[in-house]
Parts: C-alpha cells; structure tokens; sequence
C-alpha cells in the first residue's frame, strides 16, 4: 500500500504491482499514471454527470462488475448525485477532480461511462452517435457512415467531433442547447433511418442483430437518459489497454484499416493535441426543434 495526496486529498493506493492486462503486462501503476496524465483532457467530460464505472478489481481476465452506488467506504469528499432508476434511486460519483479520478482508479474502475446529460436526466447537453459494426465491417465502415452522418448534422446546424470506441466502433458527440430526452432520442432516431435510407447496403438502425451482418448498426437508443457511454479518454477493457481516443475529422476520412484508430494509453500521452478542446464551448451548442 502507497499513501499519497493528491490536491489536497489523502488516499491509499494499493497492489500497484497488478497485473490488470496479463497479454501485455501493463499493472495498475501503469492505469493510475495514466489517469492521473490524462485528467486535464478527460475531466471535462465527466463533469456534473453521473458516473457508472467497470470495474476489475483482479484485472480484465478476472471478475467484472458495474459500480453504479457509491461504494461503502468511500471518501466524504467526494461529489455525488442521486439518479432515479427504474426500480430505485442510487448515488452515483461524480468524477468532478484529480482524487476522485485516481480514488476510482484504485478501485479498479477501468472503465468510466456517463450519460448525454449533466445534472438533470430531463434535459441533455448532448447527442451520441453510435456507430457499431456489425460481424464482417469494421471501424473502416464506421468511418464512412461517420462521414455521412457528419454531413446530415451539418446541414441541420448541428457540429460533431469523433471519437473510437476504444474496441471496434465509433462515437460522434454533438454538443446541444438544453433539450428533452425525448427531443434527442428522436432526432438521432430520424437521423439513423436517414443514413440507412441513403445507404441501405451498409447502414442498418434497427436493434435485430440478425440484421448487422457486413452492415454499421447506428445505435440511437444510447440517447435515452438510462444508457451510460463510455467517456472520452477512458480506456477500456479488451485483451490489451486501448482507449476511446477522440480523432480527427482527417483521421477518419483517410483510415483505411483498423489498425489506423487504435490508441494505447502511451500513443495517447504523448499526442500534443486534444481533437475534442472544443466540443464545450457554448458557440458550438445546436438547438434542436420540438
């Protein structure tokens, strides 16, 4: 066990030695480094949501579980927000500073999920596209759905910045005005049956997965105020430590193999430039009409 303080606060951080991905070796001193440099980035977007962590306390060959309540134990200090599910209320963490995000990654929360909303389930600050490949595509795919739905949200008025899923698919964010769930489940409902329209060969937006051979399933029920994505610079669990890496709008219209979109947590550190810095400024918020 390791005491450290971070900003001020005094935390216990233990069996850094861990192995957490055996094919590659990377421990969990490698997870809180990684964290602990990536904060400035990743913090934004977990700001004032709810948080649902993945937890895997013996690393990602071992037991996995989703930590929605605040654990017993937990530091007084932290930020917390009461959320209202379908059969109870839970106190979920909010990750709103650096001792919050290494306390969860002590806790083996490997992956860090939040909601298109901010506060209050009602109302979302933002839409999600989620660009899932079915068996026979690829990430390669995604990037020309993305593309297509990139143009359809333009001409709505709408801005999007990508980002990988950190395992096979792609995620666009679009910052909105305060709008009613049911408003941006809608919107992105129509958009998905837009692109599949358009491209029938290769789009689908129905949830039958009989449907998604060779085919981009754009998933639009991730809007709905229940569903969690994976944050942006989070890293996720697969055989070796990826992240879900905000990329370029270049970046997805030259990649050409999946190889090209996937990020380690060192390929990230050492990127200079964050393609999401301004996904929060209020000059990119769209409206969406009722």
């Amino acid at each position: 066990m390791t005491l450290t303080e971070v900003e001020g606060r005094r935390l216990r951080l233990t069996h850094l030695e861990k192995v957490l991905y055996p094919e590659t070796g990377w421990t969990k001193a490698a997870a809180l480094h990684y964290y602990a440099s990536i904060a400035p980035r990743l913090l934004p977007h977990l700001a004032g949501r709810p948080a649902s962590f993945l937890r895997f306390p013996e690393g990602v060959q071992g037991q996995r579980f989703w930590a929605k309540r605040v654990p017993a134990g937990a530091p007084d200090w932290l930020s917390t927000l009461d959320v209202e599910h379908r059969e109870e209320t839970l106190r979920h963490v909010v990750v709103a500073d650096l001792p919050t995000l290494v306390w969860a990654a002590n806790l083996g929360a490997l992956e860090l999920h939040v909601p298109q909303w901010q506060l209050e389930p009602t109302e979302h600050d933002r839409l999600i596209i989620d660009l899932d490949p079915g068996p026979g595509a690829s990430i390669v795919d995604c990037c020309t759905v993305a593309l297509a739905a990139r143009r359809a949200l333009a001409a709505d008025g709408l801005t999007a910045w990508a980002k990988t899923s950190g395992s096979k698919g792609l995620h666009l964010l679009v910052p909105l005005q305060p709008t009613p769930e049911r408003v941006a489940t809608g919107y992105v409902r129509h958009l998905a049956m837009r692109l599949r329209k358009a491209d029938p060969a290769l789009v689908v937006d129905r949830m039958d997965k009989s449907l998604r051979r060779n085919k981009v399933f754009v998933d639009w029920s991730q809007n709905t105020s229940a569903k969690t994505t994976v944050a942006p610079y989070s890293i996720r669990a697969g055989d070796r430590p990826l992240v879900s890496t905000p990329v370029s709008w270049t970046a997805v219209r030259d990649c050409r193999r999946p190889e090209e979109l996937e990020f380690t947590p060192e390929q990230v550190l050492a990127r200079r430039r964050d393609p999401m810095a301004d996904l929060a400024e209020p000059r990119y918020r769209g409206r969406l009409s009722e």
